[in-house]
């Protein structure tokens, strides 16, 4: 049985049986559901994997297989808000590589380990699918575009330090890492269409065909 105290295991057990519902199969229901016990205590313990092979009709060792394969499921509490640092091909090369060393040196941490006061982790991520935007540091899923060493260290101080901070695109407001992990459980904070979602260098061959009236190519007709 699970481990939560009777309040957060029926509050817990009404949002998954409402994630369970959509799908065919309840195991399928088991990523959101890491996600959402994920919410509950910053990474997902014993005891939320223990929740969800309860839930889903799964074993222990099935649930533990996939929560430990996918990196997005932290084994460890994360901090507030969890800082990746893209150190991929294109962002390595525009400064992910620099940012990474120097950030790391002015935190004191390293990847996946969090400050002592539990407000920033660190994380090396190997892509953030927004090379036009190089060198990127996400914040609890949110892009944070264009970043230099100095940016990057003023953005962990500032985190730490609780003021306001804005995403480069997305919701002007910073969700904490419990809050992402519960929107991508499936539970939805309504905040998904704030702010722009593409901007810059990802319109710029948009703008160029909008100016040039280039259309796209017309569908070949099967024969």
């Amino acid at each position: 049985m699970s481990g939560y105290s009777p309040e957060v295991r029926e509050r817990l057990e009404r949002d998954a049986k409402e994630i369970i519902g959509r799908y065919p199969k309840p195991r399928s229901a088991l990523l959101p559901l890491l996600h959402l016990v994920q919410s509950e205590e910053g990474y997902v313990s014993d005891t939320g994997q223990e929740f969800c092979a309860e839930l889903l009709g799964l074993t222990k060792a099935e649930v533990v297989g996939v929560s430990t394969f996918y990196t997005m499921y932290k084994r460890k509490p994360a901090g507030e808000y969890h800082v990746g640092v893209c150190i991929n091909t294109l962002c390595a090369v525009m400064g992910g590589d620099q940012i990474w060393d120097e950030l790391t040196e002015h935190a004191g941490i390293g990847h996946e380990e969090a400050t002592p006061d539990g407000k920033v982790s660190l994380e090396r991520i190997e892509c953030n699918a927004a090379c036009d935007f190089a060198p990127v540091v996400m914040v609890n899923w949110e892009f944070f575009d264009n970043q230099t060493p100095a940016s990057a260290k003023q953005l962990v101080d500032d985190l730490r330090d609780g003021k306001t901070v804005s995403p480069s695109r997305g919701p002007k407001r910073l969700c904490t890492f419990k809050e992402a992990s519960r929107v991508l459980a499936g539970i939805p904070d309504d905040l998904a269409g704030d702010g722009p979602s593409a901007a810059g260098p990802s319109l710029e061959g948009l703008r160029i065909a909008k100016e040039n009236g280039w259309t796209a190519p017309p569908k070949e007709e099967s024969p």
